[in-house]
C-alpha cells in the first residue's frame, strides 16, 4: 500500500528552554567517516500518521567520528528542562575510516538544544493549524563508549506528518511549536510539552 504524499514547508519557531520529540528508527545505521562533524542519516520508520528520521553527530579523541541513531522512548521534565530518554546505537570510526566498534546504550537521557528547534509549514498549513515537519536538536552529551570519552554534539530528530485535514500528528506538532515559542516556560508549560511529546511517541511507535 502506498503512503499519502508528504509536503515539506519552512517556518522558524523561536528558541525555547527545552523540548523533545519522538523518533523510532527501524533500520540499523550505516556509517561514514570523513571529518568529526559529518552527520549520519538513518532510514526512518513510517506510520499511518507520518514518518521520522534521526541523525547522530559526535566525536572522540582528536579526529574520531561517531554516527548512529537514537530511538526515543519517553519524555519527562528534569531540573526544569524537558528531556527525552531512549536507546542510542552508535558506530565509532577513526578519521582514516578504521572501525573501532559498535555500541548500544539504553536509557540515555538527552536535553534539548533549543537553538535547533523549529517547525516547517506553509501559509495554507498555518491557516489549518497543522504543521508538516518538526525539527529538533537534542544534546550535547558526554559519555563513555567502548572505553572512549565520546562527545555527542547533537542528535537531530525530524518528524514528518502526513498532509491532509484532521491530521492528528500535525496538530500535535503545532501544539509543540506553540510551546517552543515561549522563551520563559513555566513548569506547567514544560509538563504540557512533555505530555504532548509522549503522545507523539505513542503515535509513531
Amino acid at each position: 500500500m502506498s503512503m499519502p504524499a508528504r509536503k515539506l514547508f519552512t517556518c522558524v519557531v523561536t528558541p525555547a528552554v527545552a523540548a523533545a520529540c519522538a523518533v523510532a528508527v527501524a533500520v540499523p545505521a550505516t556509517t561514514q567517516a570523513q571529518t568529526p562533524t559529518r552527520s549520519h542519516t538513518a532510514v526512518a520508520h513510517a506510520s499511518q500518521f507520518g514518518g521520522y528520521s534521526t541523525h547522530v553527530i559526535g566525536s572522540f579523541g582528536k579526529y574520531g567520528v561517531v554516527t548512529g541513531h537514537f530511538k526515543p522512548l519517553r519524555s519527562f521534565v528534569r531540573n526544569h528542562t524537558t528531556v527525552v530518554q531512549g536507546d542510542l546505537t552508535t558506530t565509532l570510526r577513526r578519521s582514516n575510516g578504521h572501525l573501532v566498534g559498535n555500541a548500544v546504550r539504553h536509557d540515555v537521557t538527552l536535553p534539548v538544544n533549543a537553538t535547533g528547534a523549529h517547525t516547517q509549514r506553509s501559509a495554507m498549513a498555518a491557516a489549518a493549524a497543522t504543521c508538516n515537519i518538526l525539527h529538533l536538536v537534542l544534546g550535547p552529551l558526554d559519555l563513555n563508549l567502548l572505553g572512549l570519552k565520546v562527545h555527542l554534539n547533537k542528535v537531530v530528530l525530524d518528524i514528518t506528518a502526513q498532509s491532509g485535514s484532521g491530521n492528528l500528528l500535525g496538530n500535535l506538532l503545532c501544539a509543540v511549536a506553540h510551546l517552543l515559542d515561549n522563551t520563559s516556560p513555566t513548569l506547567t508549560n514544560l509538563l504540557q510539552l512533555s505530555s504532548l511529546l509522549n503522545r507523539i511517541i505513542g503515535l509513531l511507535t
